[in-house]
């Protein structure tokens, strides 16, 4: 059974940084993009960013771009998010997803994780 575990989330002031880690139980994670998620309370999902199987390619949410950035390590079959600058628009509960293929395509994913919820005090 695939399961996307992710963990790192918890309450920081606004200006600190976070980094956000997903687990997979995927034996051919390499085979995977992957990318996170957030919602926020009365808000539907959102895209936050995405990267290739190889770690090659990457895309994010421009509003984010220069704050986040994603990455992964195929050997650890682990995904991360960095989250630099954090404001308190950027509380919201992060989802890990997964989707196979060779491309930054994200959506719709194959797998969801059950989320980690961010905080951001101001």
């Amino acid at each position: 059974q695939v399961q996307l575990v992710e963990s790192g989330g918890g309450l920081v002031q606004a200006g600190g940084s976070l980094r956000l880690s997903c687990a997979a139980s995927i034996d051919d994670f390499s085979n995977y993009a992957m990318g996170w998620f957030r919602q926020a309370p009365g808000k539907e999902r959102e895209f936050v960013a995405a990267i290739t199987w190889s770690g090659g390619s990457t895309s994010y949410a421009n509003s984010l771009k220069g704050r986040f950035t994603i990455s992964r390590d195929n050997a650890k079959r682990t995904g991360y998010l960095q989250m630099n600058s954090l404001k308190a628009e950027d509380t919201a509960v992060y989802y890990c997803a997964a989707r196979r293929g060779t491309t930054v395509l994200i959506r719709p994913p194959d797998y969801w994780g059950q989320g980690t919820q961010v905080t951001v005090s101001s």
